[in-house]
């Protein structure tokens, strides 16, 4: 990835409106920049979040607070705590984000 076109900025995200995204159970929060074609999030999962789809889009995340599992359509379950991060590619490896305790995330897609 070749990051062009993108002057020197400082985002601050308590300041970014927050949108309410249910799951199967739970909520999703995100607070969402777009710079040019590149999407960075933060998302909060509520305790007891699970996602009511499977994604297949790439992404960049880090954990920030909290404990995710990520489950793999092949049946892999992927546990991140604070300081820990995954990377996938677009089309490679569906997968949803479960959490029973709740998580902070920083993602780029």
């Amino acid at each position: 990835m070749q990051l062009t076109d993108l002057p020197f900025g400082v985002t601050d995200w308590s300041t970014i409106e927050r949108t309410e995204h249910p799951g199967e159970t739970g909520v999703a929060y995100w607070r969402t920049c777009n710079f040019g074609q590149i999407r960075v999030r933060m998302v909060e999962y509520t305790p007891d979040y699970r996602a009511d789809h499977w994604c297949s889009k790439g992404h960049i995340l880090l954990c920030l607070a909290g404990e995710l599992h990520t489950e793999l359509a092949d049946g892999r379950m992927i546990i991140l705590t604070p300081g820990m991060s995954y990377q996938v590619a677009d089309n490679d490896t569906p997968h949803r984000s479960i959490t029973a305790v709740g998580a902070t995330l920083f993602i780029v897609d």
